[in-house]
C-alpha cells in the first residue's frame, strides 16, 4: 500500500479497472487500450501483487515484457521500479544500444535470474541464442503496444521467443487497434482470453487536423504559406531529420 501511496494513485483509470481483476484471477487477457490510458500500471501492479504474493523461482525470470522499442522499455522499467520500491521486487530492461557494461548486466539477471524483464524483441532474441536466458520458471507474459511491433516487424522475432517459453503461463496482450494480424497472433498465443476494449480516445471538437499532399520541394513554402495566414500564438514542428530541421 505504501508504494501505491507514494505513486500519487488515487482512483483507477477505465483499464485498469477492468483488467486487473481478470490478471489477479489468472486469466488471459486481449485489451485495446491506447499510450495515456493507464494500461502499464494495469499490467504491472497485479504483476508485482502475484509475484510477492506467491512461491516463486527466485533462480529464473517469472515475468517478461515485450516491448517494440528501447523508449517504452525505459519508460515501463522506470515505472515498474517507482511502483516496486517498497517491495523485493527485481527487474531489468534489455534493449539495443547499450555497452559492454550493460551486456553484462543483462546476461547475469538472464542467467541467474530476475523478477520482470523488460525488453525490446531483437535484443532479447539475440540473448536467447545465446543460451543462457533462464525462462524455465517463468509464469506471466505481457505483448505491450502489439499493434507497433507487427507494424515494426517483430512477428517472427516475437513468435522465437515465445516458442522459448513455458507453455504453461499466463498471457496479457495490450495494442492501440485490433487489425487482423493482431487477433491472429492472439489466437496463437493466448489462452480463452478476456477480452477489454477502451474507447479510443479522439481530439477535442476545437482541434481541426488537416493533411496536405505535397512534393517534398513544396513542404517549406507550404509551412512558410500556413504560417503567415494564420494567426498562431505558439507553433510546434516536428520533421523527419535532422536535415530537414536545418533546412527549415
Amino acid at each position: 500500500m505504501e508504494g501505491i501511496e507514494a505513486s500519487g494513485y488515487e482512483e483507477a483509470t477505465p483499464v485498469q479497472q477492468q483488467v486487473i481483476p481478470h490478471i489477479l484471477e489468472g486469466k488471459d487477457i486481449i485489451a485495446s487500450a491506447q499510450t495515456g490510458t493507464g494500461k502499464t500500471a494495469a499490467f504491472l501492479l497485479p504483476l508485482i501483487h502475484k509475484i510477492i504474493t506467491s512461491t516463486h523461482d527466485q533462480h529464473t525470470i517469472n515475468a517478461l515484457v515485450i516491448v517494440p522499442t528501447r523508449e517504452l522499455a525505459i519508460q515501463i522499467a522506470q515505472h515498474l521500479e517507482g511502483l516496486s520500491y517498497f517491495t523485493n521486487i527485481s527487474s531489468i530492461a534489455v534493449y539495443g544500444g547499450g555497452d559492454g557494461n550493460a551486456f553484462i548486466q543483462e546476461k547475469k539477471a538472464l542467467s541467474m535470474g530476475a523478477d520482470i524483464v523488460v525488453c525490446t524483441p531483437g535484443k532479447m532474441m539475440a540473448h536467447i541464442k545465446m543460451g543462457y536466458v533462464k525462462f524455465e520458471g517463468l509464469k506471466y507474459l505481457v505483448l505491450d503496444e502489439a499493434d507497433r511491433m507487427l507494424d515494426m516487424g517483430f512477428y517472427d522475432d516475437i513468435m522465437f521467443i515465445i516458442n522459448h517459453l513455458p507453455p504453461k503461463r499466463q498471457n496479457l496482450l495490450f495494442s492501440a487497434t485490433m487489425p487482423h494480424k493482431i487477433r491472429e497472433m492472439a489466437r496463437k498465443i493466448l489462452h480463452n482470453p478476456e477480452e477489454v476494449n477502451i474507447s479510443i480516445s479522439k481530439p477535442p471538437e476545437k482541434i481541426i487536423q488537416q493533411a496536405f499532399m505535397v512534393y517534398d520541394t513544396q513542404k517549406i513554402p507550404l509551412v512558410l504559406f500556413l504560417l503567415k495566414e494564420r494567426d498562431f500564438k505558439s507553433v510546434l514542428i516536428f520533421c523527419s531529420s535532422k536535415l530537414s530541421v536545418k533546412q527549415l
